[in-house]
């Protein structure tokens, strides 16, 4: 177990990434904007300073007379996929173990006989200079120390961008300053429940008797409290836990009224969901979809849906069939329908489930699929698409503002003059 976690954290990442690639929008504040161009769920420091809240609906803000110089960007997340890989091998090259716990966060092992400041410092140059990500990185003896070093690190511009929490002097001064509310694990409800304790501080917390923690917050705030303290119990997971479900499901750009879009929409979703359980080398065993109508805008509400248990398979065609003839029953003209989607469950690794009474063939079924995936990942998704996915899909989410896929797609990279 390490002495020493690390986290490493990409500053306003979505917004880091399109910047990457895009020099012009270096000077300029930037927000990317959820699916459908619906609100904000990334800001600049400049978005931020001109008053562009987290979940700002973008049709009732981009009206604003001080927001004329925000460039408002769709949500390319095939760049920032691929741009939180590049990271991830920056530094799985300098740093022994690294956990990845989100598309801009990694755990790192830091237990390793180096000045860490000097490190971590020339770690985040690394990031900087090949994948073009500015970060921040905070280090303690817990992961919950090493992350709230991480949050120490990004409000506090004088600190360089760096945190160290390992000093016990050091941890006692900022957790009389913080708020108990910046710990991770520590969420609104649980705030609420401490607040009307008294608690009010990092420090009341650390204070309390951990028998009251425990009687009070369960063994998760019992947890918290012990990582505080300098006392490990979360380890660095080197490998995900197999993934026991997934889903495939998007909001109509417009309302979908007509079995044929839906039985479109439908099918596309269920390529995409096949698509992620091949990447990852899993099966379903379970498929269920649904489409609802929009609860907020005075619709008539009606949700369709409908699972059942499959033949284990990753295979698109069969997926799709599967899919179509569940919702099928459940469909009902004259509503608005706003979203819809698949979701498959009981996965299991890839040819290990029995068949004994099989009525596809498993090896030509994966054959045909590597084909499909290999002629996509060479010419990019949907080069290969099965037809009922359809091919204008105008019912599909809406990017008005999307950057091109700078490192996905072939027709995007970006070209250099060479003269």
């Amino acid at each position: 177990m390490p002495a020493v976690y690390g986290l490493i954290d990409g500053n306003s990442f979505y917004c880091s990434a399109e910047r990457a690639f895009a020099p012009a929008l270096r000077s300029q504040p930037v927000v990317v904007l959820s699916n459908n161009d619906g609100c904000a769920i990334a800001r600049t420091p400049e978005a931020k300073a001109l008053g562009v809240k987290m979940g700002d609906p973008f049709h009732l803000v981009r009206g604003r007379r001080e927001l004329r110089g925000v460039q408002w960007l769709s949500s390319n997340y095939s760049l920032y996929g691929d741009m939180s890989r590049r990271v991830y091998q920056v530094l799985a090259d300098r740093v022994p173990r690294v956990e990845p716990y989100s598309i801009d966060e990694m755990f790192l092992d830091l237990d390793i006989p180096v000045d860490l400041a000097v490190f971590c410092a020339e770690l985040r140059r690394e990031v900087r200079q090949v994948a073009k990500i500015p970060t921040c990185v905070g280090w303690g003896p817990t992961k919950t120390l090493a992350k709230l070093a991480n949050g120490i690190a990004k409000d506090h511009a004088e600190l360089g961008g760096l945190c160290d929490l390992r000093d016990p002097e050091v941890r006692a001064d900022w957790f009389r300053r913080l708020p108990v509310d910046e710990v991770w694990g520590i969420g609104r409800r649980t705030t609420e429940k401490l607040k009307a304790g008294g608690v009010e501080t990092i420090a009341d917390f650390v204070a309390l008797d951990l028998r009251a923690v425990r009687d009070s917050l369960t063994v998760v705030g019992a947890r918290v409290q012990m990582e505080l303290k300098g006392v490990s119990c979360l380890p660095l997971q080197l490998m995900a836990a197999t993934r026991q479900g997934l889903a495939c499901t998007r909001a109509f750009s417009r309302p979908v009224t007509t079995w044929e879009e839906m039985r479109e929409a439908v099918a596309a979703y269920a390529a995409r969901a096949g698509e992620k359980l091949r990447e990852e080398g899993l099966e379903a065993c379970q498929l269920a979809v649904f489409a609802h109508t929009n609860p907020h805008n005075g619709d008539p509400w009606h949700s369709a849906n409908r699972s059942a248990r499959i033949e284990p398979t990753s295979d698109t065609r069969t997926l799709i069939v599967e899919a179509v003839r569940l919702l099928e029953p459940a469909w009902r003209p004259g509503y608005r329908y706003a979203k819809a989607g698949i979701m498959l469950n009981d996965l299991v690794p890839a040819g290990e489930q029995a068949r004994l009474f099989a009525t596809r063939n498993p090896q030509a079924s994966a054959k045909t699929m590597a084909v499909m995936d290999t002629i996509n990942a060479q010419h990019g998704r949907g080069a290969l698409r099965i037809a009922s996915t359809g091919i204008a899909r105008s019912w599909a989410t809406k990017a008005q503002r999307l950057s091109p896929r700078y490192t996905t797609r072939w027709e995007d990279i970006l070209q250099v003059d060479t003269y």
